[in-house]
């Protein structure tokens, strides 16, 4: 049986926000490896309301091993969209986060998430939807960008993120975070962009 190591990085997406832990999307990929008969060890390193910087912290605080990890992903940012922090600082945090991402990849490479779209979400209903979904495209257009120059494989989810604004059961019960069937869709487009012939 061959073994992968996971390694995900990034904040309340990542640990899968009010959903069971056997709902978010890295243990959906572990459950979807394990049903192809590999044995998974999986790490995530994430928190809820993590930006960069916090990210970039922990990252530094958890002792990864060097080019230990089959399988990076790395998915950041809604928090400093949410926060107002300024989108040229993210850019930067975002480039230093995914060249040390790069540096626990055995194949030196990154899976990157793009940043799902909350204002397709019930919490949102009395904000400023038009201006959170143009900040969410802003934000992904720099994520993109650096990780085209950097060689990461970029995987968008935001458009399934955005079928919360029609669909309730792409949305948790609080109203904000994705639900375990969002996360599935997820897990799907990842498992279509796999390199299977690396990890054999």
């Amino acid at each position: 049986m061959n073994k992968i190591k996971i390694l995900a990085l990034g904040d309340s997406y990542t640990i899968g926000e009010d959903v069971a832990q056997s709902e978010s999307w890295p243990f959906l990929l572990k459950r979807n490896l394990e049903n192809k008969c590999f044995s998974v060890e999986l790490k995530v390193v994430a928190k809820t309301g993590w930006t960069t910087g916090e990210l970039d912290t922990a990252i530094e605080e958890s002792n990864l091993g060097k080019n230990e990890y089959d399988l990076v992903f790395l998915l950041i940012g809604v928090n400093n969209q949410y926060r107002g922090y300024c989108i040229d600082k993210y850019r930067n945090e975002f480039r230093r986060l995914l060249l040390k991402a790069k540096t626990y990849s055995a194949y030196n490479s990154v899976f990157i998430l793009s940043i799902p779209d909350w204002s397709c979400t019930p919490f949102a209903a009395e904000k400023d939807k038009e201006r959170i979904s143009e900040e969410i495209d802003a934000f992904n257009r720099e994520n993109f960008e650096v990780s085209e120059s950097e060689g990461a494989l970029y995987l968008s989810i935001t458009g399934i993120s955005r079928r919360s604004a029609d669909d309730h059961r792409y949305t948790a019960s609080d109203g904000l975070h994705p639900s375990g069937y969002q996360y599935e869709k997820w897990v799907e487009k990842i498992m279509l962009k796999m390199d299977w012939s690396a990890l054999l």
